[in-house]
């Protein structure tokens, strides 16, 4: 990962950094020793700085089995501990990801959380890759939805398959297949409609979608990425628990982690759901968006400077 985008996420966890970093921080300072009432106000600013209770509850065992065994001898050694249990936490979740040709990519999410912008950023990414990309307009439930997309396909210079308002998505996303195999395209990021209160028809919906997909190329779709918006810390851990009842989810994409001081979600998310986070958003441009690495969030988080050789 590129300097440049290091210094990008950990200008973009400034927030989370200064209302939970700091806060461990102020309670260390604030304990001469290790006693019930230091653990007590550590696990009150873990949650505080959206950890959520599960992943709470695992760092707080962790720290008082590192106290037991003489691993933890006082208060100073605490912060070191759980960067390293942390960094193992999100280590454990990352797995590479063999592409398919053509690989097929669902974005999912609720209007609102960034997803027709991710689903921009994400054909910019491959694009820059070297990949081709189409899109697929399958959210044709919200007006103007397939018009919003368009622009951002004409920013990226991607081509964009699209159908009428109210057209079937499974529909569009046939005939982006088709213009997929004509074209010999490297992927197919298919944008679905946002909306969860009819989880039945949702579920129904992208099954055919699927279905229609991997008619064409066997196994698709490959990834099903969830999109959360970071700002709305536990809540959005909450909805992907919703979306996971619906959609066969195997992705996390966390946007606007620059504007959030929840940025602790993102390690909740493992411990919460099992789906690994796939990509992070730290900004407004083209180029905010890239691959989830673990250890450079941790180091970002934790205010450190990138490991030798990751320049």
């Amino acid at each position: 990962m590129a300097f440049g985008f290091f210094n990008k996420i950990k200008e973009g966890l400034e927030k989370t950094r200064k209302s939970f970093v700091s806060n461990v921080e102020r309670v260390i300072i604030g304990y001469a020793q290790i006693d019930d009432d230091f653990l007590d106000d550590l696990e009150a600013v873990m949650l505080q700085g959206d950890l959520g209770i599960k992943t709470t509850e695992y760092l707080m065992k962790e720290i008082r089995r590192g106290v037991t065994e003489g691993i933890i001898n006082n208060t100073g050694e605490v912060m070191p501990f759980m960067e390293d249990r942390i960094s193992e936490m999100l280590d454990a979740q990352e797995d590479d990801i063999t592409l398919h040709h053509p690989e097929v990519i669902l974005v999912v999410g609720v209007n609102g959380v960034g997803k027709t912008t991710t689903i921009a950023k994400l054909a910019n990414y491959y694009t820059k890759e070297g990949k081709k990309v189409i899109i697929a307009a399958g959210d044709t439930f919200r007006a103007a939805a397939a018009d919003q997309l368009s622009i951002w396909a004409d920013r990226v210079g991607v081509p964009i398959v699209k159908h009428q308002e109210g057209s079937d998505p499974a529909a569009v996303v046939f005939d982006a297949m088709v213009a997929a195999k004509s074209r010999n395209a490297d992927l197919v990021i298919v944008d679905t409609a946002g909306r969860l209160h009819t989880k039945v028809n949702l579920m129904e919906e992208l099954k055919k979608i699927g279905r229609v997909a991997n008619n064409h190329v066997e196994g698709a779709p490959h990834q099903t990425l969830l999109v959360l918006d970071g700002t709305t810390g536990q809540n959005a851990v909450s909805q992907a628990k919703l979306f996971g009842q619906a959609v066969p989810v195997n992705g996390i994409v966390v946007t606007k982690l620059d504007g959030t001081a929840k940025g602790g979600v993102v390690i909740s998310i493992k411990e919460e759901l099992g789906v690994p986070v796939r990509w992070i958003g730290v900004g407004e441009g083209m180029d905010d968006l890239r691959p989830f690495n673990a250890r450079e969030f941790a180091n970002a988080l934790f205010d450190k400077g990138m490991m030798s050789g990751d320049k």
